[in-house]
């Protein structure tokens, strides 16, 4: 072990620390700029995350911070006994949920201290909304002193390569690094390092995301929680320090702050066992490692059970066993370092040893694994965190699929979200791989892991904002403080060349110390034989005598007059690219931070007479729930506003973000997307009132294709043999529903009084509020079934646990049941502990997502076939029509009239004019090529006879149906598109009619 080390960086200051009058003058500005630069970054850092607040107040944002808001205030009037014991009943009606025991309550509580002991006279509402800017700044704190510790000498004066010659050497290199003291124990160039960190993270737009002001969601907490746990891991590995593993106890103290704060906890624990793995592989296991190791997973694991949604989880869970896997496989390792030292075992006889030793291991754990697989000990990976990992970018869960951040990220996301950051931090990755240690190989592991998560889930690039600021700080720091060592060279020199270069300490396989040369240390008062082997001197001379010269020529020019002068020049063209650089980074954050702090509750638009003007009609539609409505009336909504609803209108609703429960929300999906008839049976029993989002962009209807999605997973007959449920949608890109979705529920309220010939009967639905511009509209529900209501009410109709318990869910009443019988619960893909699965289902939801325009085409004919047998005049005695795999018709029982029989008529001539001027490729374009290529006549004829304006649909080339028909020379279908009115005139974008195809 090696010494403990002063200054404060693990590195001996040299004896210039206390130089000559200049060096002190230089140390002192260095200092005094480097506080200010701390103190401006740290108030710009809090500065930009309060645009939102300054601009709409402090307003609550999104839609899960309002869920967080109304549990900070349940928290703070009701106690914390209480609150683990809420089982809220204004949530997923009819079944309610426990909220105390399915929350992640660390920011509640923080927001609670805070309010009690710290700003007792501002309100829970200004406390949550100031929240995000608070920690937004203390996290880039931690980034700064992440940056520093990995960068200090101490912990960055190794390398990979001589890593790979350790473990082949048997032995651990301990350098030293070359210090450079400035005052107070602060080195250069890691303080240069930490403060270029701290700048980017400051800004960065991927955090800012999740940290500006008003957005008082988990991340923002959690993030600081996350930077605070990794820097006490970095710190307990810290070289030269024989008591640095201790910090492996604040380590899990804050890593148990940060499973409270958010379930992303999963990927810290991860990240610190991958770490330690890497340990190991690089040859680096010592007693350190293993005493930092095992204080923070015992901590952290004994303190993480205490929080109720965890629970016994990091024991259980496939997602966090390796981290456990990891501590007894330490404990084995220490073991055989143990009777190694005792017994003074040579290299092949530690390695027999460890092999035994692991043999048993492993026999233990599979013994165990038999014990506990078939009683469902272990729980499944979450559907999330399993499509981080398959080679698809879609889970199989059309719930997880629908949510959009949860999608792939792009190139172009990565420098949306981090900007110059992607440039730098590369750099700065491969500058830590040529200055390693311990500490700073984490950085290694850290910033690879959140690559690769990160480019599965948009969503994630958030987790690459610390990692990259760290990466792109260090590259910055070192070229900074190379910059300012070639202009005060002289004047500020900070370091006085030692009069021997000192030996690095080494550890050999025997347990003895040598010097960096290899030879055995000698003992305490026994002097070192003195080689003086002329043989073995004269052999010094070798083949690299050329490079040597070589470098002895660059030394010498580089220390000349000239060499100096250049050296100068080029550190002032590069300190002006850093702030050309730096100065367009920070506008371009700034810019998108103005952007990323609205509320998305409260939007800014501009007026015909371009008045710009704020849109607050979301929180109106609550604010007229609210006042308008009694205090028990549910409100059936999409599950997007259920956490507005509940906080702000202060309603019952049926669902909302935390989709604890697939087969409610399915059951809410296929109220809206099924047809006007059954949605209002299902909602009137359910509901009194429906809230509708129908501003255009991405309200109700745009979701739509997803909420059929989703209840088709559930109720299958949704739409038959389609899980993507192609059949609902749009037809084109002028929004012509098909008609799946022109029949449903959705539609017609969206579109009602709206849409041409689209008005719902007041029977089923009463339209009672509108708001200022229309982005919200208000149903009340006719006919609401009083029995369902009051059924539900009743507490004898509630499943409690034990009798007298808290724990007592809801249960449908019995006008659903009938729908509900329909259901097959949802199976999802990893859950391996279920005895039924769903094999088929998954693969036909993969292929249709793999060929989403063969599968609408296929949806598209056989919903227009069961449209045709659906009409009530023919229920009774309609004729059945096949359509095969392929999409022709295999069998047509129907006669010749009823083949003959009316079809819908065609829009008019402005709409079909403006069907022919868009060109574009779509799934619609795609399955009429395929119909008129493979001349499937008759599947063409009864989708045209439901949807005649395909007809005149055009792909991005120009052609449309009738080029295609003349094409394949197919006369049948060019008679049949002719009957439409198709022209034979039009051009492709070549120049080329119809007729000019068949010439050519």
């Amino acid at each position: 072990m090696a010494k403990k080390e002063t200054a404060g960086d693990g590195a001996k200051p040299s004896s210039s620390s206390s130089g000559s009058p200049n060096q002190l003058i230089f140390k002192g500005t260095m200092m005094a700029i480097a506080l200010y630069a701390i103190f401006y970054i740290g108030y710009w850092a809090y500065k930009i995350r309060m645009q939102a607040i300054e601009e709409y107040g402090l307003v609550i944002h999104e839609f899960d911070p309002y869920f967080n808001y109304r549990a900070t205030e349940y928290l703070y009037e009701h106690g914390a006994k209480a609150f683990f014991q809420w089982f809220d009943y204004m949530v997923w009606y009819p079944l309610g949920r426990p909220v105390g025991s399915t929350i992640y309550p660390g920011m509640q509580f923080t927001a609670v201290w805070i309010k009690r002991y710290i700003l007792g006279n501002m309100s829970v509402n200004d406390v949550c909304c100031l929240i995000p800017a608070w920690f937004g700044t203390i996290a880039t704190m931690f980034v700064g002193l992440i940056a520093y510790e990995c960068a200090m000498p101490a912990n960055s004066s190794s390398n990979l390569f001589r890593f790979v010659m350790d473990i082949i050497n048997n032995k651990q290199t301990m350098e030293k690094g070359s210090a450079r003291p400035l005052l107070f124990g602060f080195t250069t160039p890691a303080l240069e390092c930490a403060i270029c960190s701290m700048g980017m993270m400051a800004v960065v737009p991927a955090h800012l995301m999740r940290s500006v002001g008003g957005g008082y969601d988990n991340e923002s907490i959690a993030m600081t929680a996350m930077n605070a746990t990794f820097f006490c891991w970095i710190r307990a590995l810290r070289r030269g320090d024989d008591y640095s593993w201790l910090w492996g106890i604040p380590a899990g103290i804050a890593y148990f702050y940060m499973v409270a704060a958010w379930g992303g906890y999963i990927f810290v624990l991860n990240m610190v066992g991958v770490h330690a793995v890497v340990l190991v592989a690089l040859g680096r296991f010592s007693d350190k490692v293993w005493k930092a190791y095992s204080l923070f997973y015992v901590i952290g694991t004994a303190l993480a059970i205490q929080i109720p949604v965890v629970g016994w989880a990091p024991l259980k869970s496939l997602e966090q066993l390796g981290p456990c896997a990891v501590f007894f496989g330490y404990q084995i390792l220490q073991i055989c370092e143990y009777i190694k030292k005792k017994r003074k075992l040579d290299r092949t006889q530690v390695w027999k040893l460890r092999v035994q030793v692991s043999l048993v291991a492993v026999g233990v754990a599979v013994a165990v694994a038999a014990l506990v697989l078939p009683r469902g000990y272990l729980g499944p990976l979450s559907s999330r965190v399993r499509g981080l990992f398959v080679p698809h970018t879609k889970t199989g869960n059309p719930l997880v699929d629908s949510v959009a951040e949860h999608q792939a990220a792009s190139s172009q996301a990565y420098f949306q979200y981090l900007h110059h950051v992607c440039t730098l931090a590369p750099i700065g990755y491969i500058m830590v791989m040529f200055n390693l240690s311990e500490s700073s190989s984490f950085l290694v592991a850290w910033g690879t892991a959140t690559y690769f998560f990160s480019h599965k889930m948009v969503r994630l690039i958030l987790l690459t904002a610390p990692v990259g600021s760290v990466l792109g700080g260090i590259a910055a720091g070192r070229i900074f403080a190379w910059c300012l060592r070639q202009l005060w060279e002289g004047a500020g020199e900070v370091e006085e060349p030692p009069a021997a270069a000192p030996a690095a300490a080494t550890v050999n396989g025997n347990g003895t110390t040598a010097t960096k040369n290899g030879d055995a240390a000698a003992p305490k008062g026994k002097k070192k034989k003195k080689k003086n082997n002329a043989a073995a001197q004269k052999s010094s001379t070798s083949s690299f005598d050329g490079f040597k010269v070589l470098l002895e020529a660059f030394e010498t020019a580089n220390k000349s007059t000239e060499g100096i002068i250049v050296k100068r020049t080029l550190s002032v063209i590069i300190l002006i690219i850093f702030w050309m650089l730096g100065t367009n980074f920070k506008s371009y954050c700034w810019r998108l931070s103005a952007d990323l702090s609205h509320p998305s509750i409260i939007m800014k638009a501009r007026t015909r007479d371009g008045r710009i003007v704020k849109v607050d009609d979301y929180r109106e539609a609550y604010w007229w729930l609210r006042d308008n409505t009694p205090e028990d009336a549910r409100i059936m909504a999409w599950w997007d506003y259920g956490y507005q609803i509940t906080a702000i209108a202060n309603r019952t609703t049926l669902a909302d973000g935390n989709t604890w429960n697939h087969e409610h929300i399915a059951l809410l999906g296929k109220a809206l997307t099924t047809d006007l008839e059954e949605g209002w049976e299902i909602a009137r029993n359910l509901a009194d009132y429906m809230l509708v989002w129908a501003g255009g962009g991405g309200d109700d209807l745009a979701k739509s294709p997803h909420l059929a999605r989703i209840a088709n997973s559930v109720y299958r007959d949704h739409c038959p043999d389609d899980p993507t449920c192609g059949q609902f949608g749009f037809i084109d890109r002028q929004g012509t529903p098909s008609p799946m979705m022109e029949r449903s529920l959705l539609y017609q309220l969206h579109g009602h009084r709206v849409k041409p010939s689209v008005e719902v009967s007041e029977d089923r639905f009463v339209e009672v509020f509108r708001s200022k511009y229309s982005k919200v509209r208000v149903y009340k529900i006719s006919g609401v079934v009083q029995e369902s209501k009051e059924w539900v009410k009743d507490p004898a109709n509630r499943l409690c646990d034990v009798p007298g318990s808290w724990f007592c869910p809801g249960q449908y009443p019995p006008g659903v049941q009938k729908i509900l019988a329909q259901k097959k619960d949802f199976a999802q893909l990893e859950d391996f502990n279920r005895a039924d699965s769903d094999d088929e289902y998954q693969k036909q939801y993969f292929e249709n997502l793999n060929k989403p325009k063969a599968n609408s085409y296929h949806a598209n004919i056989n919903h227009a076939n069961s449209k045709q047998q659906q009409r009530p005049q023919q229920q009774q005695k309609a004729k059945r029509v096949e359509i095969g795999s392929d999409g022709s018709i295999v069998k047509d029982e129907r006669s010749e009239a009823e083949r003959s029989g009316k079809q819908r008529p065609l829009p008019s001539k402005e709409e079909l004019d403006k069907i022919r001027g868009s060109w574009a490729d779509t799934d619609t374009t795609t399955a009429l090529w395929s119909l008129v290529n493979e001349g499937k006549v008759d599947s063409l004829r009864l989708w045209l006879k439901e949807e005649p304006q395909v007809a005149y649909v055009r792909s991005s080339d120009g052609r449309g149906p009738m080029f295609w028909a003349y094409e394949a020379r197919n006369t049948e279908i060019t008679k049949l598109l002719m009957s439409y009115g198709v022209p034979t005139t039009d051009r492709d974008k070549n120049g080329k009619t119809p007729e000019d195809l068949v010439s050519t």
